[in-house]
């Protein structure tokens, strides 16, 4: 019987759902699947890491050790083989750190695919996933032309058990994979490899939901899905449809649809109001006819509106085509699908070919990064090295020790490393807003958040701190931002009306006055997400038991991509804490207990 995984935490991470759900909600969500039976939930990839550094706001392991953290299920990554989860091959050292990272914050499963459908560039990964004591399970691409052919495929499958592969997956990430290629894919695949296969697919049409039926017949025992919202919004496979199909056809995945069924609620409350799907149809039909991934045609649309050049789509997919033939039928699988039509895009919006031609196409073409299905085109090799001439090499991911000699303390830990590595000038606004957490400042490179608008938030509470204004919500018309802030009032002391105003104590020996067991609570001055260090790795700032000063950061809440310091008021000494970290609070709920000090220790005289 197949069991299913579920890929809803990954893609709600990534474009084009990146950032609909708070990350409160995507880890409620993540709970409610972790109660489902999926074989593991699959949190991770090239597109999340891609998507957390442009943002800037929220580190990509972060989020996996706060996912590990609310639930049981395994947890999975997606990587690229080589490339990992950037643009660029890196050399083994390299895949053994960045695994062994990923490892060590929670991932169970590693989903390892080669984009050339090379078998060999999956040595180096795979010996870093079995270093790491994980499952790794090997992925081949399905794409049509000679990708897809089941001589090529069953070939690359015979190497997999040698690599130390736990499963093959049959990966389709173009959407053309039909229900009767499945079948046969899937009984050629376990018969040269011996291993057991699953399935990776999409696809619109229902064509997606009955090529993983076709899968199941024959004897796949993994499916991947997702729930029912992402899934219309992205052409997915329905985690509740497809388990109550495979039910009806005597295959019980042993999942609880009802569960799921609720998950999706919880999505839905994000993405459910939207007059249309992320992807518009005309993108789909596009995809669908010239049978390429829907998230490629998409962002080529893009590129050609900002060149107010949509109209000349079929002119650029047309050439993608022609080169994918000439540079050996590269499978389009990212990051090749977007080299392709990034060189297919200049290849007609300047109307002639291989006059400039793009470094990571260039090192397609000289086989820097390993062998496609079939032999490049001898003119356009000798194209593309005409090209070359007087252009220096194309410089390699750095190695980490090189790139933490020239990180100028930006870098606190490995894996900051690791993201500076993959993604060079990139990582930095994030690395800086990680690190302005526990300088106290504001991160202000988050998406949406910018200067300006920083300014109007410190503007806005400074109004509601001055005036006797309870409460104040502001909204811009332009963006959709909306800002609310509410005054908490100080109880009065009892007995205290009438009498004149105490000699005011000096700035940062006040406290707060202890409750009736003589404890002060330290409670959530706003919704937010609570972090206990001011970066991953870091000790948290405070224990149980440690003395405190005035001034003192005890935790960081994280709201509307600002992180805000909760500091103690006075002397005293931790005695409770009441949240775990990275989980999301309520206005008002307690934090922390402190025992208040009444004077200092002789010695500290």
């Amino acid at each position: 019987m197949p069991a299913l995984v579920d890929t809803t935490i990954r893609l709600m991470s990534q474009e084009p759902l990146a950032g609909r759900m708070p990350t409160a909600a995507l880890l409620d969500l993540a709970g409610v699947l972790d109660q489902a039976g999926f074989a593991y939930l699959e949190v991770s990839g090239g597109g999340v890491f891609d998507t957390a550094v442009r943002r800037g706001v929220e580190s990509p392991w972060e989020r996996i050790r706060a996912l590990k953290s609310r639930t049981t299920t395994p947890l999975g990554m997606a990587l690229r083989g080589r490339f990992l989860v950037g643009s660029h091959p890196v050399g083994g050292d390299f895949a053994r750190r960045f695994v062994a990272s990923a490892a060590e914050s929670g991932i169970d499963v590693f989903r390892l695919h080669d984009p050339l459908n090379d078998v060999s560039n999956l040595r180096e990964a795979s010996e870093a996933i079995q270093a790491s004591e994980r499952e790794f399970e090997a992925g081949l691409v399905f794409s049509p032309g000679r990708t897809g052919e089941t001589g090529v495929l069953a070939e690359q499958a015979k190497q997999l058990p040698e690599l130390g592969a736990a499963r093959v997956l049959l990966h389709d990430p173009s959407g053309s994979l039909e229900p009767h290629r499945a079948r046969e894919l899937v009984e050629a695949l376990t018969q040269s490899s011996g291993l057991p296969v699953g399935l990776y697919c999409q696809g619109s049409a229902g064509n997606a939901l009955a090529s993983s039926l076709e899968a199941a017949r024959a004897g796949a025992d993994l499916i991947a899905c997702t729930i029912y919202p992402v899934a219309l919004v992205l052409h997915r496979v329905s985690g509740e449809g497809l388990a109550q199909a495979l039910e009806g056809l005597g295959y019980s995945p042993s999942v609880d649809v009802d569960t799921i069924w609720r998950a999706s609620d919880l999505a839905d409350e994000y993405i459910g109001d939207d007059p249309g799907p992320p992807l518009a149809p005309r993108i789909a039909v596009w995809a669908a006819r010239h049978e390429l991934p829907v998230g490629l045609v998409s962002a080529l649309d893009t590129h050609l509106r900002a060149h107010f050049a949509v109209d000349r789509m079929d002119e650029v997919l047309d050439e993608l085509l022609t080169i994918r033939a000439e540079a050996g039928w590269p499978p389009l699988a990212a990051p090749i699908g977007q080299i392709l039509a990034s060189q297919a895009m200049l290849h007609v919006l300047s109307a002639s070919r291989y006059q400039t031609v793009v470094d990571e196409l260039r090192a397609l073409i000289e086989g820097r990064w390993g062998n496609p299905p079939a032999p490049v085109d001898p003119t356009v090799r000798r194209a593309v090295e005409l090209t070359m001439e007087g252009i220096p090499p194309e410089e390699p991911v750095r190695d980490l020790d090189e790139v933490r000699e020239v990180a100028e303390g930006l870098a606190a830990s490995e894996e900051e490393l690791l993201l500076l590595a993959l993604f060079g000038d990139e990582a930095e606004p994030l690395l800086r807003a990680i690190r302005g957490r526990a300088s106290g400042e504001e991160s202000l490179a988050a998406e949406g958040v910018d200067h300006r608008r920083a300014d109007q938030i410190r503007e806005i509470v400074q109004i509601v701190q001055e005036s006797g204004v309870a409460e104040m919500t502001v909204e811009d018309p332009v963006t959709g931002l909306r800002v609310t802030v509410r005054r908490t009032e100080e109880p009065a002391e009892e007995g205290s009306a009438g009498l004149p105003a105490p000699m005011s104590e000096p700035e940062g020996e006040r406290l707060p006055t202890p409750g009736r067991d003589g404890l002060i609570r330290v409670e959530a001055p706003m919704v937010g997400t609570f972090y206990r260090a001011p970066y991953p790795g870091a000790p948290p700032f405070v224990e149980i038991g440690d003395p405190v000063g005035a001034g003192q950061t005890l935790c960081i809440l994280e709201a509307m991509k600002l992180m805000n310091e909760v500091k103690a008021e006075g002397e005293a000494v931790v005695r409770s804490i009441e949240v775990d970290n990275a989980s999301p609070v309520e206005f008002g709920q307690l934090l922390f207990e402190l025992e208040p000090l009444n004077g200092r220790p002789l010695d500290a005289i």
